[in-house]
């Protein structure tokens, strides 16, 4: 099904294009004859044969597995990017919040799954007049309490057609979700016993159980998802419903695939990966299991900031122009590709840029930075440049995707 992609007009509001641009439609961006070169600095691009490629490992991955994917669309917020996962066969889009479950369905996402519980009723009754306007949409959230269940059930009260509401099991230390068992069971019978709810499946989120992959952090994961497995087998679901059992981040979907695919019966193992896209050149290149774990090819960054030198106040010091408003530094601080060096700190809008000894960078050159995390990369820009070969001499852009944030 074709999704609604934005095409807005170009302007001085689309940080890195350049000044003679503006004007053109998203979709004409392709066709202008654009190189890296005529892009301002500072500039994200993503690269199309590296998305192309992460795309049928994991989804050929799955396949092999029997387990769907619902990757997790607030990595992006780019309906073009989400079109793209759709019609490699996913079974959704999962989303973290009421608010992007809003602009997934106004893209025309056909299953939407929030993974996370919706504690507010004005959210609630938006999710159900959704729900109410269009037979073919289908919306799945979370819940991780008798009070959530609470405020959903008053919310929800009468409406035509009911919600799909998993139980959210968690765990010590980890994030939300209910902390046993039991008290997962408590809330699968307060969901089936509300009129406006749907007792739909079980959903946890095994990444803060393993901070590496390590074999404590793997057999941590793996108790952790063998509780979700527990908490599915003693409960009772509707006529008619296929529960879906859900987990699987960025970092354990070989894990996840494993331990709730041996769970047999009829669930349908959902996994939210949603970093495998466009993957990046920290943080995931070191917890991704593709490459051998899984017996596929290596997933490869398909994102890079590129930032020119301002400056150079001193010996082995160089400023650039990109700071904590354009690349992610929240796990891991970029990493320059076309020097030897480091960046070893970011204000709000230059990179201190460290060369190795020997190396040498000038005044006026583009630097280009690996980056860590694409969940934050993606929320600083409004529109991103696709372009043929980040190791071209001037690559060509031969796309542009805007995002939802």
């Amino acid at each position: 099904m074709p999704l609604q992609i934005p095409d807005p007009v170009l302007g001085a509001w689309a940080k890195g294009f350049p000044a003679h641009a503006a004007g053109l439609r998203l979709s004409e961006v392709g066709a202008a004859g654009l190189h890296l070169s005529d892009l301002g600095t500072p500039v994200l691009t993503v690269h199309a044969d590296a998305i192309a490629h992460n795309e049928d490992t994991v989804f050929g991955w799955a396949a092999r597995e029997g387990v769907r994917l619902a990757p997790h669309g607030k990595t992006t917020m780019a309906p073009a990017l989400w079109q793209r996962l759709l019609d490699a066969g996913a079974w959704g889009i999962s989303v973290a919040t009421p608010w992007q479950a809003r602009v997934a369905v106004d893209a025309g996402v056909p299953t939407v799954l929030i993974a996370n519980g919706v504690t507010g009723g004005a959210a609630a009754r938006e999710l159900g007049a959704m729900l109410a306007a269009d037979e073919g949409l289908r919306i799945l959230c979370g819940a991780d309490s008798l009070a959530g269940v609470a405020i959903l059930a008053d919310a929800l009260a009468g409406a035509p057609r009911p919600l799909d509401v998993l139980v959210e099991l968690g765990g010590a230390q980890g994030r939300t979700g209910a902390r046993t068992v039991a008290e997962g069971e408590r809330i699968a019978a307060a969901i089936a016993a509300a009129p406006g709810l749907r007792l739909a499946g079980v959903t946890g989120y095994e990444g803060p159980f393993g901070p590496d992959r390590s074999a404590a952090s793997v057999a941590a994961v793996d108790g952790f998802l063998a509780t979700l497995v527990e908490l599915h087998n003693r409960l009772d679901y509707p006529d008619g419903v296929r529960p879906v059992l859900s987990a699987g981040g960025s970092s354990f979907p070989d894990r996840a695939a494993a331990v709730l695919g041996a769970a047999g019966g009829d669930a349908e193992v959902v996994l939210r990966s949603g970093a495998f896209q466009i993957h990046d050149d920290g943080f995931y290149s070191r917890m991704s299991p593709f490459g051998p774990l899984t017996d596929t090819a290596p997933l490869r960054s398909a994102m890079h900031a590129w930032s020119r030198v301002v400056s150079q106040p001193e010996p082995g010091l160089a400023l650039l122009d990109a700071g904590r408003r354009d690349v992610p530094f929240d796990i891991d601080l970029p990493v320059p590709q076309s020097v030897a060096g480091a960046v070893t700190a970011l204000n709000d809008q230059h990179a201190f840029l460290r060369p190795a000894e020997g190396a040498t960078v000038a005044v006026g050159e583009v630097v280009r930075l690996g980056l860590s995390h694409p969940c934050t990369a993606f929320d600083k820009w409004r529109v991103v440049a696709v372009i043929d070969d980040p190791d071209a001499e001037d690559p060509r852009v031969i796309d542009a995707v805007a995002t939802c944030f």
